[in-house]
């Protein structure tokens, strides 16, 4: 692992207005809210309707630029994470490109597909740029239209997911501003986590799997730092299901609240998830410096990470 230098400079999310219940799916397939609520945590997600992916991205970013009170003009480069874009080509980072007025800017634009571990890839690659000098401002988006992708049939996967985007804009930072990542797949050749037409899973091998790489990606890089659970402020996961989630913090014997979830707002918006979670993180609580922040996703590929920030 490589320790890199960075500041969160700031974060936005976009989630769109139509709301998909428990109810609602209760009309579509055979299922309840009761079990929807019990098996996932899940009460409502949210879906795209007339707006594809690099819409989401754009409106996310939009809000992390009003946020952080910068020009746009300032952003050199620009990464989505994302297996749900509009096109095959253009990438998806471009149309954002276009969409936020910045076709004129000689910026790297380029997207990344990992799944729900997508963001902590494409934060870890911008890292590296601002780093090295060859950025000065990146934004890193996360966003996904998976409603586009489900079989509203299959009741094991449509009950999971759902649309929305988030963003971060990043620069380089002072030495005290620490930031480590750790990322890492195991070839699936066992369809356990995949999507061709349309999103399928074994959730049972999934649910087995996430709990693990969850509790292997955090381990690694704390391990590195030397420090332990107590010190981390918050921890921003992944949200796939609540109860993986919980099973995490009963394995690893820490508090539940020290994890962030809002899964029973959203549902599963893989790529999007954590960089919503950090945005509405720091929505209720502001920057305190020396704070330490863990990001840590799975994903289709299989793909499993983590990241260590440091305010």
């Amino acid at each position: 692992m490589k320790e890199t230098h960075l500041r969160i400079v700031g974060t936005g999310r976009y989630i769109p207005e139509t709301i998909i219940t428990n109810e609602d799916l209760e009309k579509m397939v055979a299922t309840s809210n009761d079990w929807i609520v019990d098996h996932t945590g899940i009460l409502t997600r949210h879906k795209a309707v007339g707006e594809d992916t690099s819409d989401l991205a754009t409106k996310a970013a939009q809000n992390a630029l009003a946020k952080a009170n910068i020009d746009k003009e300032m952003i050199d480069m620009i990464v989505v994470a994302t297996f749900t874009p509009d096109m095959k080509v253009p990438s998806t980072a471009s149309l954002v490109q276009s969409k936020l007025g910045l076709n004129h800017r000689d910026i790297t634009c380029f997207d990344i597909s990992a799944a729900c571990t997508g963001f902590i890839y494409a934060l870890q690659a911008a890292a590296a740029y601002v780093q090295s000098g060859m950025a000065r401002y990146a934004l890193v988006i996360g966003a996904e239209v998976i409603t586009k992708m489900v079989d509203y049939t299959d009741r094991n996967t449509c009950i999971l997911f759902g649309d929305g985007a988030g963003a971060i804009i990043i620069g380089a930072g002072e030495s005290n501003q620490r930031a480590l990542f750790y990322t890492a797949s195991e070839g699936d050749i066992d369809d356990a986590l995949i999507v061709k037409e349309h999103v399928s899973m074994n959730g049972r091998k999934v649910y087995r799997f996430a709990i693990e790489a969850i509790k292997k990606a955090m381990y690694k890089v704390l391990a590195y730092y030397h420090i332990g659970m107590a010190d981390l402020a918050k921890i921003i996961p992944h949200q796939a299901n609540s109860r993986i989630i919980e099973s995490v913090a009963e394995s690893l014997q820490v508090p539940l609240d020290l994890f962030h979830m809002n899964i029973e707002k959203y549902g599963n918006t893989s790529a999007a998830s954590i960089p919503i979670g950090l945005d509405e993180y720091f929505d209720t609580h502001p920057k305190v410096a020396g704070e330490r922040i863990m990001l840590v996703g799975f994903g289709g590929g299989l793909t499993w990470g983590s990241a260590i920030i440091t305010i």
